[in-house]
């Protein structure tokens, strides 16, 4: 998608953070903007700024909610007409540990973390397809999503299934002229812990120790992240170039890497601890 200039993006968490970020280098490209956020004081601060450069228009949403999700991309598509970039960024870092499990923070991680990107697809992709032009849809993952660093069986779980997702609807959506890119950031310069923190339902069981620990560790390691303004600039360059992956930088390759060796490692044992079962049963032992 090489001419952005004159498009409109539908960016959720998009007064915030990478949102803001992607939003801000969207902008510069002459792309119009609906940005969605849960923070209306945000997003009154990130249309002050942006609506100088480009179209804009803000909603308060959400994204876990399908009817409300449903109204604000009708009212988006009213406002500018076909939205043909779709950048699914809302996210939350959060956890529970495993002798506090709850459905409700469950359902709060997962509901925002995948729940709001498979509602982003339900509520575009269709009208994408009949514009019959060149969309592209972004969805924020996490390396998080990508090898296990210790963020919470939660995060990572939703993080995973964004990049399982973003994989298979590249290829269902390609015919149709639509690219899908997953977004695996490593350290940001954002404040998405303490956001999320405040976020967390009053139901859910406290954290414990061991999660407050981490998440306060995560805030840490973000602040040192390269910025949100560098973020945007990879997404806009992904978009261009219709690219399946977007990283943020290379600080965790080892560990991906390692992980991918030993999936094809566990491959080769299975293929030939089979054959070894052939092998004996041939010679009249039954190992099964």
């Amino acid at each position: 998608m090489e001419n952005l200039e004159g498009r409109t993006a539908f960016i959720t968490g998009g007064a915030r953070g990478i949102g803001l970020g992607i939003a801000r280098a969207l902008a510069r490209e002459g792309v119009g903007l609906a940005l969605v956020d849960i923070d209306q004081t945000s997003l009154g601060t990130a249309r002050a700024e942006l609506a100088r450069l480009v179209p804009t228009e803000t909603y308060v949403l959400d994204v876990t909610d399908r009817d409300a999700y449903a109204r604000v991309a009708n009212e988006a598509r009213n406002a500018f007409g076909p939205i043909t970039v779709l950048i699914n960024n809302a996210g939350v870092v959060d956890s529970t540990a495993p002798t506090r499990l709850s459905y409700e923070m469950y359902d709060h991680v997962l509901g925002i973390n995948l729940d709001g990107v498979y509602n982003g697809f339900q509520n575009f992709v269709p009208s994408m397809i009949d514009t019959g032009t060149e969309c592209h849809i972004v969805n924020t993952s996490s390396e998080a999503g990508l090898a296990q660093f210790g963020s919470g069986f939660l995060y990572h779980a939703s993080k995973y299934a964004v990049v399982g997702l973003s994989e298979s609807m590249r290829i269902e959506l390609a015919p149709y002229g639509i690219g899908v890119s997953v977004l695996s950031p490593g350290p940001v310069a954002t404040d998405i812990v303490e956001n999320a923190r405040r976020a967390r339902p009053d139901t859910v069981p406290a954290h414990s120790a061991r999660v407050n620990a981490l998440l306060d560790n995560a805030h840490r390691t973000l602040q040192d992240g390269v910025s949100i303004d560098d973020v945007g600039r990879l997404v806009v360059d992904g978009i261009r170039n219709n690219k399946a992956y977007i990283q943020t930088g290379n600080s965790s390759k080892g560990v991906v890497q390692a992980r991918a060796a030993e999936i094809a490692a566990a491959m080769d044992y299975a293929t030939e601890f089979l054959e070894r079962g052939q092998t004996l049963s041939s010679n009249g032992f039954d190992i099964r």
